[in-house]
């Protein structure tokens, strides 16, 4: 019987971003607390003899679909597994999609994180997290975090330089998606227009991560909310309603085009539909913070 190994590819939330100055090699470099969720995508991978598939589905595939296979991130974490590994044949991958394409939940990149964990369980001789981690940071910039086994970490430089530390305890949160995504790399030419000056050293941000706890989170920032709002007003206006009705704190994940809120767990039962009434035409998905990353399951 094939083996076939399960793994829940959870989405991400930066709770407070700094965008630093560009590294030796044009990118910019980066501070963030990362903190896994527990909407997920969910990812299945079975070795094959000699093809190669992948097959995606769920209700978050957009209309027009992922693109080609090949250039999907589950795919291409595949292939650099199978390199690395010097595996022989090929793979089957299924991908349900639940969460939302391209608003900065780090989506492809869970799945990526998923692929590469649930690789290594197949394997007779597991690389084990250092390796997955060298794979990983080959892959995409969030794609580190995503395949470590940390619920939350520091990230530095591009997102690969990690530290873990301890995580929040659990809050619902809810998602606000509008109709409309935001490419990060005009997100990151408009920041660096609006700079007039050196962009300064980090804040304090690194050490209150290093012992979280929510009412310091209601001080981190985003900085790509400034000039992202300036340019779609709707976020601004999701960011008014959530810190409104009690979201602390309340942000835009990545450079978007997601906000999230988290609440205390003390608001009234019919928040949900009062939400709905005030961003009508948004996207609500409901979620919590999460506070382990969940096993990849192998069975056959």
């Amino acid at each position: 019987m094939t083996r076939t190994a399960y793994a829940v590819a959870q989405a991400k939330v930066n709770l407070g971003l700094r965008v630093l100055a560009r590294d030796a090699s044009g990118y910019h470099a980066i501070e963030t607390l990362f903190h896994r969720i527990d909407l997920a995508d969910e990812v299945r991978i079975q070795r094959t003899d000699e093809e190669r598939t992948l097959a995606v589905g769920g209700p978050m595939v957009p209309p027009d679909g992922l693109g080609a296979p090949e250039s999907n991130l589950a795919w291409r974490a595949a292939e650099a597994y199978w390199q690395a590994a010097g595996w022989d044949g090929g793979f089957a991958i299924q991908l349900e999609k639940r969460i939302p394409v391209g608003g900065g939940l780090g989506g492809g990149s869970a799945d990526a994180g998923a692929v590469l964990r649930a690789c290594d369980r197949l394997a007779d001789r597991p690389m084990g997290q250092h390796r997955l981690l060298e794979i990983a940071a080959t892959l995409g910039s969030d794609v580190a975090f995503m395949t470590s086994s940390a619920p939350a970490a520091i990230g530095w430089g591009r997102g690969e330089r990690l530290l873990e530390v301890p995580t929040l305890p659990p809050r619902p949160m809810v998602l606000v998606v509008p109709p409309f995504g935001i490419s990060t790399a005009e997100a990151y030419g408009w920041l660096a227009a609006s700079r007039t000056g050196p962009v300064s050293r980090p804040t304090p941000a690194s050490a209150r991560a290093a012992q979280p706890d929510w009412r310091a989170m209601e001080l981190a920032s985003n900085d790509f909310e400034p000039v992202v709002s300036a340019r779609h007003h709707e976020i601004a206006e999701i960011l008014r309603v959530l810190r409104s009705v009690g979201a602390r704190p309340a942000m835009l994940s990545g450079s978007g085009s997601t906000v999230f809120g988290v609440f205390d767990g003390t608001q009234p039962s019919d928040l949900p539909r009062r939400l709905a009434t005030l961003l009508p035409g948004m996207q609500l998905v409901w979620t919590r913070t999460a506070a382990r990353v969940v096993p990849v399951a192998v069975t056959g």
